[in-house]
This record gives structure tokens, C-alpha cells and sequence, in this order.
């Protein structure tokens, strides 16, 4: 888990993702026969074989903020970059990059700002960021609209240690994934890509520019999914398993995928939960429209707290992720091509 602590301590937000690729690329290159970085930032690998093309998506991105605007008093006015719920940043510590070194400044509000009481539940537009620096003091050291600021988070064991917490668990889980693949897969039969795509929680545009280069045959993102275990109808908690997405709330994956997947986790008695949701999607769609359509499902793992500084997710689910996907990888199907 050394690794994928690594990955999930380090920063990459939507559009900023350079520094997790170095350490993937660093990682799977001796693992598999080729490695592409695309126009778009996208970091394509491949182990050789036969048709059917199998290919496999994590995105290396995290949700973030960045700089809107900057008041005279040097408060800080920000951006989301992805979708995730402002209250869980307030009170954060940050860090910005700037041309004289880094400066650290805190998320507030006014009223939090000046011990006021809190009427309303504050939105992104009431948050900004206090660095103690006037805005011409910023300006000299190079803040302006669109620089990029870091949330700082922790990571660690919870429990007896089979739970990881951390930020970006969406979805360094998945690329730590598709490393471990790739390294425990000494000989394949078929053509299978180990994708990492950039710009996901901002629209899924890596996974759309990826599969228009990658004639792939068939697909499964890599990504996690949210509990629901604080519910009454509990159908995703952490330890019992991968999740194999049947819907979510802009696509339903291939319906003959997924009987696949089942049958392969049935067959090496592998737990898995199923997973039809309202909410959200992920790379699975753009793959699944790509080249004329390609048959794509998601499996993933639960995570508590997702889109939040403090992700928690089950290590037993990590590693029956990965032995369910060598499993799938080991017995290829024929090409799908209906629903």
C-alpha cells in the first residue's frame, strides 16, 4: 500500500495531473510493452496480444479549487475544479505554488472570519482564502486568476489497518489498480491498454480523446463508488467486495459485460455488489460512445466520503478488485457487440 499512498498524497487536480503521471509512468514501465503520452495528457500503456482489445480506464485527476478572483485585502475568491460539496473544504488548509517558493493560507468565511454566527450555509462564492498577504504582495509573487491551489490532507490506517483514508481516493485506487495489473500479468493473451486518463471529474475528457486512439473491443473503467452503508437499504459498504455498476445516472453499461464479470467472480469465488445509482458517472460513458460504441462496464470500489478531503476505503475490496479484473484479463471473452 506504500505506492498507493504515494499516489494519493500527491497532487494532481483536473488539468494538473503531471505529477501523478511521472509516478505511474515510473511505476508500470517495466511492466508492459509500450508507453504513450497523448496530446491531450493521457497516459497509454499496453501489453501486446490478440483481438479482443481489452481496455482499462482510471483517471489520474482529483476534484480541487483554483483562484477566481482576489480582493484588495488579499482574501482569495475561489473556483471548483469537479463536483463536490464546498462545506467539506471549509477550514482546510492550503498551499500555493508561487515564483518565490510556496505559501500556505486557510479556507473561511467572513462570518467565520470575525466568530459571527453562521445563518445560512455558506456556497463556494462565500468562501475565500486567507494567506495573511495583501493582493499586490500576491501579485509580486505570481498569484493571479487561474493559479492552482492544493488542498493539504493527511493520509493513514484506520481501524486495524485495513482501512485507508486519504484524499483522491477518486481514483488513485484505480490507478494503483491498474499497476498492480500490469505487474502481476507476466504473460497475456490478449491485447489489453492500461489507461490513465486525465480530466474525468471535469467531463470525462481523457477517456473520450484515449478510446478515440485505442480500438478497443471492449472496456471496463476502473473507479470507486460511493457507500450507502449509513442508510437503511444498505447495497454498497466497504469490505464486501468490488462494485460492478449496472446504471448510473447518465449511462447503463453493456449488459453482457456484466454477465461476464459476474460469472468470472462467481467462478474464483470473488464477493462483488452491484450498484444502480441516480447520481454521477464516469469515463465508462465517453468509452462506451467512442468508435462507433464499445461494449464498457465499471467495476470499482466503495469509498466512503468520496469527493471529500477524507476518502475511506477497505483494502480487502482494493485487492479483490484486482485479482477480479487479472481473473476477466486470464479468461477473455469474444468480441461484444450487443446489449
Amino acid at each position: 500500500m506504500k505506492l498507493l499512498k504515494n499516489l494519493i498524497d500527491t497532487h494532481g487536480v483536473s488539468g494538473y495531473e503531471s505529477n501523478v503521471r511521472e509516478i505511474i509512468q515510473r511505476e508500470i514501465k517495466k511492466y508492459v510493452d509500450s508507453v504513450e503520452i497523448d496530446k491531450f495528457g493521457n497516459l497509454i500503456t499496453k501489453k501486446k496480444g490478440k483481438k479482443p482489445t481489452l481496455m482499462l480506464a482510471a483517471h489520474m485527476d482529483e476534484i480541487g479549487i483554483i483562484v477566481k478572483s482576489i480582493h484588495e485585502n488579499g482574501k482569495i475568491y475561489l473556483s471548483t475544479i469537479g463536483g463536490f460539496e464546498p462545506l467539506t473544504i471549509l477550514g482546510e488548509i492550503c498551499k500555493i505554488k508561487t515564483n518565490k517558493g510556496e505559501i500556505y493560507g486557510i479556507v473561511s468565511t467572513r462570518e467565520i472570519s470575525d466568530d459571527r454566527e453562521i445563518k445560512n450555509l455558506p456556497n463556494m462564492g462565500d468562501m475565500f482564502i486567507d494567506t495573511g498577504f495583501t493582493k499586490k504582495h500576491l501579485e509580486k509573487l505570481g498569484v493571479d486568476i487561474g493559479t492552482r491551489v492544493d488542498l493539504i490532507a493527511i493520509s493513514g490506517f484506520l481501524g486495524d489497518g485495513e482501512y485507508i483514508f486519504g484524499k483522491a481516493l477518486d481514483d488513485r485506487i484505480g490507478c494503483y489498480i491498474l499497476i498492480e495489473l500490469a505487474k502481476r500479468l507476466k504473460k497475456i493473451k490478449n491485447e489489453t491498454y492500461f489507461t490513465f486518463t486525465v480530466q474525468e471529474e471535469v467531463g470525462m475528457y481523457g477517456a473520450a480523446t484515449s478510446a478515440y486512439n485505442i480500438d478497443a473491443d471492449w472496456a471496463i473503467a476502473v473507479d470507486v463508488v460511493n457507500t450507502n452503508d449509513s442508510s437503511k437499504d444498505i447495497t454498497k459498504t466497504l469490505g464486501k467486495g468490488p462494485i460492478v455498476t449496472i446504471k448510473d445516472a447518465e449511462m447503463i453499461t453493456n449488459r453482457n459485460v456484466d454477465e461476464f464479470v459476474k460469472k468470472i467472480a462467481k467462478k474464483h469465488k470473488i464477493p462483488i455488489q452491484l450498484e444502480v445509482s441516480d447520481f454521477g458517472t464516469t469515463d465508462a460513458l465517453e468509452i462506451s460512445l467512442a468508435k462507433g460504441g464499445i461494449p464498457t462496464t465499471v467495476v470499482g470500489v466503495a469509498v466512503r466520503n468520496v469527493h471529500t478531503m477524507v476518502g475511506i476505503a477497505h483494502k480487502k475490496d482494493i485487492e479483490n478488485c484486482i485479482r477480479l479484473l487479472e481473473a476477466i484479463i486470464k479468461n477473455p471473452s469474444k468480441p461484444i457487440q450487443t446489449r
